[in-house]
This record gives C-alpha cells, structure tokens and sequence, in this order.
C-alpha cells in the first residue's frame, strides 16, 4: 500500500510539473494575387484588382507614405533547439510613373517586431520615423529610385540592406532600371547556417516562369540572428514625396526553414559511453505491486481531470450564454426602423465580399459595393474587424445610438447583420464616391474641380452636421477635443463615424 501511495504521488508530480516544450513551425504561405483577408493596410497602402498599391495613385505630385502587413507574426527563434530560422521570399513588384523627371522615393521588404510599422514619407520610404529615427526597429531590403544624401545613397536606382537605420550595410547598383514601369522579380534569401544574404532581380516573364538569376545583385556575409529574435511580422513599404511615382506588389510568397518538427526530437538520454546497458531485472511480485499503484492512479486522477475539463466547458458556457442574451436583448431594442439582414443576402450582394467590390476602407473595416438583384438597389456594406464576444456586444451597443441619428447631412444606416460571426452594416449608397475626391482630385472626364459656391455648401453642410453630433442628438456622439487640431475628425469608439460618411445635399444633389 505504502509503494501504491508512492507511485500515485509520483504519477501527479509527472503530470502536473514536467514542463511541456512546445517547437517552433515553419512557415510558408504564397499570394498569387492579393485579398484584404491575412493583410493589413495603413497609410496610403490600398487593393486594387488584387495589386497592392503602397502609395496614392494620383496624376499629380504628391507626398504618400504606406504599409502592408502579413497579419500573422512568425517566430524566427526556437529557444528549445536554441535555432534561428532562415528565409527565403520572392515577390513582383513594377514602380511606374506617368512624369519620370519627378522619380521618387521607393519602396522595401522589410521584417518588423511591430505590426503598426509606418513611417514618413519620402527619403524615410515608409520604414523610419522623421521626428524619432531610432523608434522603428526592422530588417529591410530597399529598392531605392531616388539618391537621397542623408543617407549616404550610391545612386538613384539602387538596392540596399538596412537594420534598423536607412544608412544601408551594403548597397549595389543593379543593371535592372528600378523605375521603368516593368514587372520586376526579387528574390530575397537569408541563410542562417552560412550567415549569408543574397537579393537577386529580374524583369518577370510575362509568358513563362521567370527563372531566378544564377548571380545575386546584392551578396552580404552577416549574422541576422540577433536582430530576427522572437516574433516578428513581415511586409512592405513606399513613399513619394513631391512624386507621382506608383508602387505596387503584384505577388508574394515567403517562407521560414531550419527548425526542426517536434516530432522528430527526442528527450531520452544520450549514451555518451556507447555501450548498452542490460535490462535490470524486476520481481514479478514488483511488477503486480506497480501495475496495481498505476491502476489506483489512474482511477483517481482521470476522475479529478473529468471534473476540471467539465467544469472548464461550463465556465465558457455559461459566458457565451451571457453574452447571446446581452445580443438578443439589444437586438430588440434595434429591430424598429433598421432592417437586418442576412449574411447570406450580403454575400450574395458583395460576389462574397470580393475585392472588385471594395469602394472604402477604415479603421471600423472595409466597405463594399452591394448590388441586391431582387430590389435593383445599391447600398454600402461596412465589415468590420471586430469578432469577439465582447466586440460584438459593443458593436450592438455602439449601433443601437447610430440608429437614432437622425440627419441630412448624415449618411442613413439602412441595417444590419450579425452572423457567422461577422459585424456588418448596410449604409445608404453614394454614388458620387468620398468628399474628399470630389475636392482634391479631378475626375476621369477631366472636369475642373468644385467652384467656391460648391465648397461653401460643402462647409455649411459639414458644420451643420458637426453642430448636430455635437450637441443636438439625445445622445452625444463627438466631444469636443480640448486641444485644438490642424485636421478636425470624428471620434466614435468603434469607428462607425468618419468624415466620409458625411454628406452634403445641395438641392437633392449628393455631393459625396
């Protein structure tokens, strides 16, 4: 009984204090072309006909700075084999310019510890921040198209390494033009093993598989190990400053190696003497006493771990049962005067939220065009990002005081869905696109921009609709800032209020 006692205490002890190594993966994914779904974009970064465009694409000189992020971060570092991941990536990639004598700044891949990574634009390529250099950390391959003395450029069509600073380790002058409007292949290798760099470029075949170079253009002898320690994300920037250059990723694939599967490795002792050792004979009155103290064991311990998974599934349960009737309560009060829909009605409407169909983007989600065939009607479908419990309990919340503006100048929230575990709302559909193209851009037919009676009506409507959130809705959505600001914007907890959402009418005409 005694030995029974002692064989169960150790059978705990196992169970409850043997530390559980978890190793590290690789990774490996590909874009063929580009979905708002595993990415994210800030700044100026945008999709367009599933090409990612990093900087505006504007016929006229302008200042842009983007970002786009894989939204996953990979673990370059495994501490249980003490192993530092390789890596490899290819991607295409075209800088086009409609006025070449205005070339500038360039774009990069860069790895990051931060997935909020955007910096200025111009000679900072979207990598560094002006008024604090030393903030953002990351390892980066630039393709620079302009010579920026700052920095110490060669030249104004070169590739560089860069850590942590846009003063590059090492930089070559490739005899590929950067900036030609041509789809460029890169190819980007790291191994850990030799610690070697190699970036390889090529004009992409546009018939068949574009072969990588035997020669790199940019070779580097360096230990990256230090640098590409634990989780980091991976991505790209651009910049223009005073520039109509476009830079746009057409395809991606990136992938991790060096760790080796979990499967594979082995915790039993090592026989450092090489000889084997004989099996040590046990009674056979001993081996009924052990099977008989594992019996006790795991009669005891498979019971106790029974009731903790139950009452674990209880727990999450009963949580979700809170949170389901906290939804159904708020629906109710939602129901009168805003339609809901269903999700397979928006998917329908969207081509299943395809991104032909995207027309927006903000902090709330993306927007997309929704064409319903049954009515002949077109709304605006808002998706947003949030998918919790608690998310999506503040988002019903946050709807519930949407539903009650009640204003000209306010875009109308037509409905509403909430189903497979997607937040969406159907907005009233403006034809004429976002104020803000209405105002700084000029349209495809080459029309001259708004005249100042226009504008004043633009203000007077903007104003209008401020003076209304701010003090004569029944429940205040803007707050005034106690700090003046350069650019006014609306605060909503969720981001269901921007300024693109306001309108102004002039005589029944949409100006947004």
């Amino acid at each position: 009984m005694a030995s029974s006692r002692k064989l169960l205490a150790l059978f705990f002890f196992i169970s409850i204090a043997e530390p559980i190594f978890v190793s590290s993966d690789n990774v490996n994914f590909t874009f063929k072309s580009f979905t708002i779904r595993n990415l994210t974009f800030l700044g100026d970064s945008h999709l367009r006909n599933g090409v990612v465009g990093l900087t505006r694409e504007l016929g006229v000189p302008d200042t842009s700075s983007g970002t786009v992020i894989y939204n996953t971060p990979i673990r370059f570092y495994d501490p249980v084999s003490n192993t530092t991941a390789s890596f490899s990536t290819h991607f295409s990639f075209s800088v086009q310019n409609v006025n070449p004598d205005s070339s500038g700044d360039g774009l990069s891949f860069f790895l990051s510890h931060d997935n909020d990574t955007l910096g200025s634009p111009g000679e900072f390529l979207g990598l560094v921040n002006s008024s604090q250099p030393m903030k953002n950390r990351f390892v980066a391959i630039e393709f620079d198209t302009k010579l920026d003395p700052n920095f110490n450029d060669p030249s104004g069509n070169h590739v560089g390494l860069d850590v942590d600073s846009l003063n590059s380790i090492a930089t070559s002058d490739p005899s590929i033009d950067l900036k030609s409007g041509k789809s460029i292949t890169s190819w980007i290798d790291y191994k850990n093993d030799m610690r070697l760099l190699n970036v390889f470029l090529s004009y992409t075949d546009p018939i068949a598989t574009t072969k990588k170079p035997e020669k790199p253009i940019l070779s580097v002898n360096i230990d990256l190990s230090p640098f590409l320690n634990g989780e980091m994300y991976v991505g790209f920037s651009g910049s223009t400053e005073g520039s109509t250059e476009i830079h746009l990723i057409e395809n991606w694939s990136f992938k991790t190696s060096g760790f080796v599967p979990a499967r594979s490795k082995s915790n039993r002792p090592h026989n450092v003497s090489g000889s084997s050792a004989a099996p040590v004979a046990i009674p056979k009155g001993g081996r009924r006493r052990q099977r008989h103290g594992l019996a006790i064991g795991l009669g005891i311990s498979c019971p106790v771990f029974f009731c903790l998974a139950l009452s674990v599934f209880g727990y999450f349960t009963l949580k979700k049962l809170k949170g389901v009737k906290a939804e159904k309560e708020l629906k109710t009060e939602l129901i009168t005067g805003l339609r809901e829909f269903s999700y397979r009605e928006l998917y329908a409407a969207t081509k299943g939220f395809h991104s032909s169909r995207v027309i927006g983007r903000g902090a709330f989600g993306n927007v997309y065009r929704a064409m319903f065939v049954s009515s002949g009607t077109i709304s605006a479908v808002k998706r947003s990002r949030h998918n919790s419990t608690e998310g999506r309990t503040e988002f019903l919340a946050e709807l519930s005081i949407i539903a009650c503006l009640r204003h000209k100048n306010l875009v109308q929230l037509q409905g509403w869905c909430n189903e497979k575990g997607e937040l969406l709302l159907v907005y009233e559909f403006m034809p004429n696109g976002s104020l803000d193209k209405i105002l700084y851009q000029e349209s495809e037919t080459g029309a001259v921009a708004l005249d100042w009676s226009h504008r004043l009506n633009i203000a007077i409507g903007l104003a209008s609709a401020l003076s209304y959130l701010h003090h004569e809705c029944e429940q205040q959505v803007v707050e005034p800032s106690p700090v003046p600001k350069m650019k006014p914007t609306l605060s909503f907890s969720i981001g269901l209020i921007s300024l693109d959402d306001i309108v102004s009418k002039d005589d029944g005409d949409s100006i947004v």
